[in-house]
């Protein structure tokens, strides 16, 4: 029987130069996409998949993303004195239990896969667990990675997330090569970094979901310095392959936005908001109004 996943790492290091000069002081966790930050779209997903320990991978500078998990005692007896019931508890809902969460700090940047390697101590040695990258949200029916944890509650093994994209962004992506396509799932048989487009095996990307055993983790103590000069997490899965063991790509069902991007974060932005029942009617006449005046401008 697999064991239960409880444990995810967020690698949270990065400088967030792609939105400069708003990250100079902000973690670029912390941007809000409508009215939450980033981080919180990947906690609220990591709880719905039963994730009970939270691990941050940061960097000098992040501050207030540690705090931001804080009570805020203050603020909410404010809202609790003026009736604001809605948004005290939506203001609770950000807070964590002690010990819930840990903070291990990347000294440096060198890659996906140092990142996670620096949570080792964090986990156990016979664990598998989840990683989570908060540049990609995803809207879902059924939160991303809980179909990816009830799919390994099935095969076991590794578990990475995986959509279709144009062949010319291969070269954006970590790119599966299948030994054997099932439909949601696929049994992969190699996995290449960022290629070009014609040496792509595939088009299958893997995004920022994974659910991996700890033999992963010992990769990593072991792994050199891949593409781009940084130890790469993709070298590391597919040294399990090499092994024998089980990898496979999860075709999740929902929408993937780039959030990294300033142009993801835009679609993500005008996609959630059109969701949300408040903001529907007005923010949709507003888009409608804006495209008119574009084609008449055209």
């Amino acid at each position: 029987m697999t064991r239960k996943v409880t444990k995810a790492i967020f690698p949270v290091a990065g400088l967030g130069t792609r939105f400069l000069p708003a990250t100079k002081s902000i973690p670029k966790e912390i941007l809000t996409l409508v009215d939450r930050p980033l981080i919180q779209y990947a906690i609220d997903e990591a709880r719905e998949a039963g994730i009970k320990e939270f691990i941050f991978v940061t960097s000098r500078g992040k501050s207030a993303l540690e705090d931001y998990f804080d009570d805020a005692p203050e603020l909410e007896r404010t809202l609790k004195k003026k009736g604001k019931q809605d948004l005290l508890n939506e203001l609770q809902n950000t807070n964590m239990d002690s010990g819930a969460i840990a903070y291990v700090r990347q000294n440096r940047p060198q890659g996906l896969g140092h990142a996670v390697w620096c949570a080792r101590r964090m986990l156990g040695t016979n664990e598998s667990f989840a990683v989570i990258l908060t540049d990609d949200v995803i809207a879902a029916d059924k939160p991303c990675l809980q179909q990816m944890v009830e799919a390994h509650a099935e095969t076991g093994g590794n578990v990475v997330a995986a959509m279709e994209v144009p062949h010319s962004k291969t070269s954006s992506y970590g790119i599966l090569d299948i030994a054997e396509d099932m439909g949601s799932m696929v049994k992969v048989k190699g996995m290449v970094e960022k290629p070009d487009a014609d040496k792509a095996p595939s088009n299958l990307a893997v995004i920022g979901r994974y659910i991996l055993t700890p033999e992963v983790m010992k990769n990593l103590n072991k792994i050199k310095q891949g593409a781009g000069g940084e130890i790469q997490l993709t070298d590391a899965i597919a040294e399990e392959i090499v092994k024998g063991n089980p990898v496979y790509g999860f075709r999740f069902r929902g929408q993937r936005y780039d959030c990294g991007s300033k142009a993801g974060f835009l679609q993500a932005t005008v996609a959630f908001g059109l969701q949300r029942p408040d903001l529907r009617d007005e923010f949709s006449a507003y888009l409608q109004d804006a495209l008119s005046l574009q084609t008449a401008a055209e």
